[in-house]
C-alpha cells in the first residue's frame, strides 16, 4: 500500500520539531523525507541517509530537469530541496513520509500531492510568546531573535493555506492534536 504525506511548517520556536519527534515515536510508520543539499557533509553526515549530496551545478541542472517537489536557495550556491523520486521511492516503500519544510515548500508539495497529503501548520499561541521561547533558548543574539519574529510574521500569514492549524501554547494537547490529526487523515 502508497504510504502518505504529512508536511509540517511553522516559525522557528514554535515546537514543530519537538512535535515532529514525539510523533516519529508513535506507531504510524513515519518516515523522515530525505532532503538534497549543496553544501558538504558534516561530522558523520553520510550521502543518502542524512542527505543527499549534490555539488550547487549538480543541484542546478536538477532544478532546470524539474526533479524537485521544493526547494530554496538559502546563501549563493547553498541549496536545499526536496527531490521527487527519493518522495516518490519511500511512498512506494509505504512510508508515510514527513516534511519539516518552509512555508511556501509546505504550499508547494501540498499542491502537488493534494489528498495524498496532509499539511499541518504549528503556530505559538503570540508573537510575544514565540519572542520569549526564542530568548530562552539562550542561542540567538537580539538581532537574530528580532529577524526570525520578522520572518515569523510573514510565515504566520501563511497558516490559513493549511490543512490544519495547531496552536502550540500546550505542549501536550499539541502533539495529542496532531497525533489524532494524522491518524485520522492514514485511516482515509
Amino acid at each position: 500500500m502508497l504510504g502518505k504525506l504529512i508536511i509540517f511548517s511553522a516559525p522557528s520556536g514554535s515546537g514543530k520539531s519537538t512535535i515532529i519527534n514525539y510523533l516519529l515515536t508513535q506507531p504510524l510508520n513515519l518516515a523522515f523525507s530525505i532532503s538534497a543539499t549543496s553544501r558538504p557533509p558534516r561530522g558523520t553526515e553520510r550521502d543518502g541517509v542524512e542527505y543527499f549530496f549534490l555539488t550547487p551545478d549538480e543541484f542546478r541542472r536538477r532544478i532546470e530537469a524539474d526533479e524537485f517537489l521544493e526547494y530554496e536557495e538559502v546563501y549563493q550556491d547553498r541549496y536545499y530541496g526536496t527531490l521527487k523520486a527519493q518522495v516518490e521511492k519511500q511512498l512506494a516503500a509505504g512510508q508515510n513520509v514527513v516534511f519539516d519544510v518552509d512555508v511556501i515548500g509546505g504550499c508547494n508539495i501540498k499542491k502537488y500531492y493534494a489528498d495524498r497529503a496532509l499539511s499541518l501548520f504549528i503556530q505559538p499561541p503570540s508573537i510575544e510568546e514565540l519572542r520569549h521561547r526564542l530568548t530562552g533558548r539562550g542561542t540567538d543574539t537580539p538581532e537574530v531573535i528580532e529577524s526570525r519574529i520578522a520572518k515569523a510574521e510573514y510565515e504566520l500569514s501563511f497558516a490559513p493555506r493549511f490543512d490544519r492549524v495547531i496552536v502550540n501554547d500546550d505542549l501536550s494537547t499539541a502533539q495529542t492534536e496532531a497525533l489524532q490529526a494524522i491518524q485520522t487523515f492514514l485511516r482515509q
